[in-house]
């Protein structure tokens, strides 16, 4: 792994964030989990990949076992659902993994879950007791190498 440039993409991303507090969610072992983490773990769960079309590397969440047990040692909130019940509600929905995940986290802390496209650098995706998330379902892409070039340039 080139790290220089994960922890150009890691910098980056912190730097533009609205928010560095995060929930994360990853199945393990039949249920989804969430965690509520800082964005001082970031450079543990997260991995440098290559991004599509062209724009070069992709900072991604996509937990080994080994990190979802480390999560599961950090604040974590709790099973969220069976792995079942969330591919049942992703078949019968309009919306992906993230966007149900999110739906599952918003409701499972007493608020009404609506779809938006705020960008992460003008908000989080929920707020409790005054604290601003990002929630972030395994297999999410952060940003990219181009995506994080545009944003600083703007």
């Amino acid at each position: 792994m080139n790290t220089t440039i994960f922890q150009k993409l890691i910098n980056g991303y912190n730097a533009l964030s609205f928010t560095h507090n995060y929930i994360f969610g990853y199945e393990y072992k039949g249920n989804v989990y969430a965690t509520s983490v800082t964005a001082e773990v970031l450079p543990y769960i997260l991995k440098l990949d290559k991004a599509s079309r062209g724009a070069g590397y992709a900072l991604r969440f996509c937990p080994t076992v080994e990190q979802k047990l480390f999560l599961m040692m950090q604040n974590t909130t709790g099973v969220i659902c069976s792995s079942e019940y969330f591919k049942t509600e992703v078949a019968n929905s309009i919306y992906n993994n993230g966007e149900i995940f999110e739906k599952l986290v918003t409701e499972k802390f007493g608020q009404v879950w609506e779809k938006d496209n705020i960008p992460y650098t003008e908000a989080g995706d929920i707020e409790v007791d005054g604290v601003a998330y990002q929630i972030k379902f395994q297999k999410a892409t952060f940003t990219n190498e181009k995506s994080l070039a545009r944003m600083e340039n703007m």
